[in-house]
Order: C-alpha cells, then sequence, then structure tokens
C-alpha cells in the first residue's frame, strides 16, 4: 500500500525532499511536477533540477575561464592567451579567433605622419593620424593643422603637402578624437613611442604592443634581436609585401595596417611572453575549495535556520 512504501523511505531521501520543498518554497526551484504528466525528458529534468540549482557556483566558475568581459585588464587579456594555449592542441589559430570573438574592440594599430616646425623645421608635430582595427578596417584617417607653423612639410616622408593642410582639423579637436579611441585599447604600433610624442600622450606600457622591439619578430626575420629593424623590411621579410615605395612619402594608414598584421603574426607567441612575466594573480573565491558546490546536500553546509524549517 502506499502507506507502507511511505514508511520504507530512507531518513535521507526525506531529508532531500523536505529541502526540495524549501526550495520550492523560497522560489530557488521549480514546483515537483505530477509523475503521471511528465514526459521521459521533463522526468530528466526534474529529477537533475536540484543538483543544477546547486551548482551554480561552479558553472559561473566555468564561464569565467572560458571569456573575458569587456572591461577586463590587460594581464587577464594576457592570461586568458596562456590558458587557451595549455588547453587543446594550443594552435594560434585558435587563440587568435578566441581572442578576436572575445575581444573584438580591443585591439587597435596607430601610425602617425609629422611635419617640421619650429626653428629650422626641426620640431616635429602631428599632421596627419590613422587607427585601424584588429582585421586593419580604417577607424580613423585625418590630416591635422600643427599647432605651431609648417617650415618643413617633409613629404618625401611624410607624404604631407600644403593642399592637404586646407581641410585638416586642429591639433587639439583631433587629439580629443584619437585618444577616445586608444583609451582602454591594446595599440599596436612601430617605433610607437614616436606617434605618442606626436601626440604629446602617454599611453600605459602594459598596453602597447611595439613592433620594432618585438623579439619574436625580429628572430623570425632572422635579425639580431637587439638590431633597429624598420617596418619596411620587417614588412618585406615576413608578410613579403612591399611598402612605403616611392618619392610621395609614407601611408600611415599602410603603416598602421601593416603593424597589426605584424602583430598578429606572432600574437600567441607575444602574449604567452607577457603573461609569464606578470607578477603571480592572487586566487579567486570562486576557486576556493570551501566553495565548492559538490558538498551542497549535505547538512554541514546548510543554514540552521533553513534545516530547523525543513525538519
Amino acid at each position: 500500500s502506499p502507506q507502507a512504501r511511505s514508511k520504507k523511505r530512507s531518513r535521507k531521501h526525506q531529508r532531500f525532499m523536505a529541502r526540495r520543498a524549501v526550495l520550492e518554497q523560497k522560489g530557488l526551484l521549480s514546483p515537483h511536477r505530477h509523475p503521471g504528466s511528465r514526459t521521459p525528458e521533463a522526468g530528466l529534468e526534474a529529477h537533475t533540477e536540484l543538483t543544477e540549482s546547486c551548482d551554480k557556483v561552479t558553472k559561473a566558475k566555468q564561464t569565467v575561464s572560458s571569456s573575458l568581459s569587456p572591461s577586463a585588464s590587460p594581464d587577464s587579456i594576457a592570461r586568458h592567451h596562456s590558458v587557451l594555449l595549455s588547453q587543446g592542441n594550443g594552435s594560434s589559430g585558435r587563440v587568435r579567433t578566441s581572442s578576436l570573438v572575445l575581444r573584438p574592440g580591443k585591439y587597435v594599430a596607430i601610425d602617425c605622419e609629422m611635419v617640421g616646425t619650429g626653428p629650422q623645421g626641426k620640431l616635429s608635430e602631428l599632421a596627419r593620424c590613422s587607427v585601424v582595427n584588429y582585421e586593419g578596417d580604417v577607424i580613423y584617417d585625418k590630416y591635422v593643422r600643427p599647432e605651431l607653423p609648417i617650415v618643413d612639410y617633409r613629404t618625401r616622408w611624410s607624404g604631407i603637402t600644403k593642399q592637404h593642410m586646407k581641410n585638416a582639423i586642429p591639433f587639439k579637436a583631433a587629439q580629443a578624437e584619437i585618444l577616445k579611441i586608444l583609451k582602454d585599447k591594446i595599440v599596436v604600433g612601430h617605433a610607437i613611442h614616436n606617434d605618442f610624442q606626436a601626440l604629446k600622450y602617454f599611453h600605459p606600457k602594459d598596453r602597447t604592443r611595439d613592433t620594432s622591439q618585438s623579439p619574436a619578430l625580429k628572430k623570425r626575420a632572422g635579425l639580431p634581436i637587439r638590431a633597429n629593424v624598420s617596418l619596411k623590411n620587417l614588412a618585406r621579410h615576413l608578410l613579403h609585401k612591399k611598402i612605403q615605395e616611392g618619392c610621395k612619402g609614407h601611408s600611415s594608414v599602410e603603416d598602421a595596417q601593416t603593424a597589426m598584421e605584424l602583430y598578429r603574426l606572432v600574437e600567441v607567441q607575444w602574449e604567452k611572453e607577457l603573461a609569464h612575466s606578470l607578477p603571480p594573480r592572487p586566487p579567486s573565491p570562486v576557486t576556493d575549495p570551501a566553495a565548492d558546490s559538490s558538498q551542497y546536500l549535505d547538512d554541514q553546509y546548510w543554514p540552521t535556520d533553513l534545516m530547523a524549517s525543513s525538519l
């Protein structure tokens, strides 16, 4: 009879059902369905509901390990690369794809062209700035009017002429626009300190990727680690492309795109080395064994008030 079967239930099962009732009353668990109205799938779902609700902390930990928030810090980015490398085959394609999907707008490359101002035109001031995204698409490209009168256009190298200055925007306006783009970004460039100097700006070192200082690129090109290498030579050796050709000067768009291509070529190795150079991260509370939810149904982990109300 039903009454006899009820007496055979173990005390552990009774505690389990009592706790389930408490969770249902508090809205933490869906109400138990009638056995006759359940499909096999629904029965399985009802059987696992309590376990799933108790595993929220574990799932949260898994989510953290597989993705990055849009505001993640640069050291988190580097460590994320390192984690991906330690999983599976560690192929560069996998890591590059993962970083791009998770952080599509966090990487930009910049290049600036300067003209000469001041005494004998020896002072370099910004006259054009180009910024491209991770895929090399142009997101900013404007001619900029220097604060001092131009003495030397340096057209052979800068590509800037007097004609370009007719529709150029003032330096202060350009600076505000560009710095807004660079904020919280990983910025790639070649000899990028010159670009930042022209912008009268200092970008955080841990968010800067200077292709002129990358040992990985120099090794790959077969060049000495301490050698001063030009963007033109790196592009010729590693990308098999010719840039900065002719007498019309450099294209800041082309140079920015080339710097980004070079970065992506050794991105995995670069970020892995950066991750290894970062100080150890303090343990996360989520990974604390004491916070493991696998023992959630054990008596010792239940609050006293719930225990009293469920027994």
